[in-house]
């Protein structure tokens, strides 16, 4: 196994521990599990697997940092150790990157360009907003003065997916800290080394003793079901797929946990014929193929009018079939491996689905020639579905997407509203008014117009429907992280 750190390669195992009030430990029974590299199957390293034990050892030490130093350190005070986490990430970009790589199998040059920059970018962000944030006043007449004050939630448990390990982490941890709460972090187990970095960066930039503490672990009947059930966490911010949002949901309900999901998607990409088909081209290869189609937000369900679908189909078969899939390490590499064999399996099952549909393959659906080792599968374009096949209405999570004809406005906006998740969607014309008209009636969460995965990340993020609850980003993350009390003065 390499390591690239760097200009360093490392031959060694990584193995990842516990973080707990400020110190990396085993589990209480030293149980561990294999952290395997989808690149190429091979082990990693150990990891330690946390249950019950260790989630309260870390729920305890978070509860007593509460009342610690974290307690009586200003905003500003916090502001300048949000900002030194993420200095030190970007410090250490190289190595984050290598270790992302690593554990989920996508392209070095996109952990080091966009997940890495992003989570230092993350700190930095909420670290410069919670300077500016303020909460309500209102003088009634001569009677009465209201305002608000604005105080930490308590402890946050905070669980974590596998497709973005850093950036979704952080994107969850800057506002938990800024807004002056403590936390316990229950990383995917199958990308456990960021996390486990991120324990010590977080140490080096000033976080007290138990403030910030990291338990891995399965989710059922583990560390997660652990996590999500115990009486001193006071809020669950969870983002992954929908089956699991239930269960915590239920878990959470028993001590009236207040929760923040964010969870699947199976988001249309809306082409009318009046777009610029190159620059939709170029969007539509990220949208549906970076990070092997294991993002949320990627557009799977692609629906172009029928005018412009046939050399649409031509123009994006053709660029699809010059991605490079292979080595994570590889610079020439665009689309590297799956995240393990399990969602290997899964995806595969849903091309062989398709056949069974009527569906026809134009590219892709399978294993890549030369690549025996590592979970690998084409990007893959399927054409000839009806709306109504399980492969257009269900999430994939994979390099796989449905192409289908539309005659109607209101048709394809039937369509893209016709299932169970509402995370994103993106329409593509160069009419101003239908570009309002259309994007006002998709139900989801965010809608892009003529672009793709742009953020502010002071605008509302989320899903509707069974894509999640609630929103993060700016002040919406603050309304998760805090409590308001509204105090009344007579005058």
């Amino acid at each position: 196994m390499q390591l690239i750190t760097g200009q360093t390669i490392q031959k060694k195992p990584i193995d990842c521990l516990h973080f707990i009030n400020g110190e990396y430990q085993s589990s209480v029974n030293y149980k561990t599990f294999q952290n395997i590299n989808p690149a190429n199957e091979e082990v990693l390293g150990t990891v330690a697997e946390g249950g019950a034990e260790e989630i309260d050892l870390a729920v305890q030490a978070a509860k007593k940092a509460l009342k610690g130093p974290w307690k009586n350190m200003t905003a500003n005070d916090r502001a300048v150790v949000l900002r030194r986490i993420g200095d030190i990430i970007l410090e250490r970009k190289d190595e984050l990157a290598a270790l992302e790589s690593l554990d989920t199998g996508k392209p070095i040059w996109l952990s080091s360009s966009i997940d890495i920059p992003r989570a230092a970018y993350n700190f930095h962000f909420f670290a410069d907003y919670m300077r500016s944030l303020g909460t309500e006043a209102y003088q009634t007449d001569d009677v009465a003065l209201n305002y608000s004050i604005r105080r930490p939630v308590g402890v946050v448990g905070l669980i974590n997916p596998w497709n973005l390990p850093l950036l979704l982490l952080t994107w969850k941890l800057a506002p938990c800290l800024a807004a002056g709460n403590t936390c316990v972090i229950k990383p995917a187990e199958l990308t456990p080394m960021t996390a486990t970095s991120l324990g010590k960066i977080c140490r080096e930039a000033g976080v007290p003793d138990g403030v910030v503490n990291i338990v891995h672990g399965f989710g059922p009947n583990s560390a997660g079901s652990a996590l999500s059930e115990h009486p001193d966490v006071d809020a669950i911010s969870f983002t992954g797929e929908t089956t699991t949002g239930k269960v915590i949901m239920a878990a959470a309900a028993k001590t009236l946990k207040r929760l923040s999901y964010e969870l699947g998607g199976k988001n249309p990409n809306i082409i009318f014929a009046d777009s610029d088909l190159d620059e939709v081209i170029e969007t539509t290869m990220k949208s549906s193929f970076i990070n092997q189609g294991e993002v949320c937000l990627c557009g799977s369900r692609i629906y172009v009018e029928r005018p412009v679908y046939e050399q649409f189909v031509e123009k994006f078969l053709a660029k699809t079939k010059e991605l490079v899939v292979g080595d994570p390490f590889d610079p020439k590499t665009k689309v590297g491996a799956l995240i393990g064999e399990e969602h290997y399996q899964r995806v595969t099952s849903y091309i062989e689905l398709a056949k069974q549909e009527g569906g026809e393959i134009l590219t892709g659906g399978k294993r890549p020639a030369g690549l025996d080792k590592g979970y690998y599968i084409e990007p893959t374009i399927i054409v000839g579905l009806d709306r109504n096949c399980r492969v257009v209405k269900e999430e994939i999570f994979g390099p796989v997407v449905t192409v289908i004809p539309f005659d109607t406005e209101e048709e394809v906006i039937e369509q893209a509203n016709d299932t169970h998740y509402g995370l994103s969607a993106s329409i593509w014309t160069n009419d101003l008014r239908r570009a309002h008209r259309v994007a006002g009636q998709i139900e989801a969460g965010i809608v892009w117009v003529n672009t793709w995965f742009l953020r502010d990340l002071r605008t509302p993020f989320g899903g509707m429907k069974q894509s999640g609850i609630g929103r993060e980003g700016g002040m919406h993350s603050f309304e998760f992280y805090s409590e308001l009390t509204n105090i009344c003065i007579k005058l």
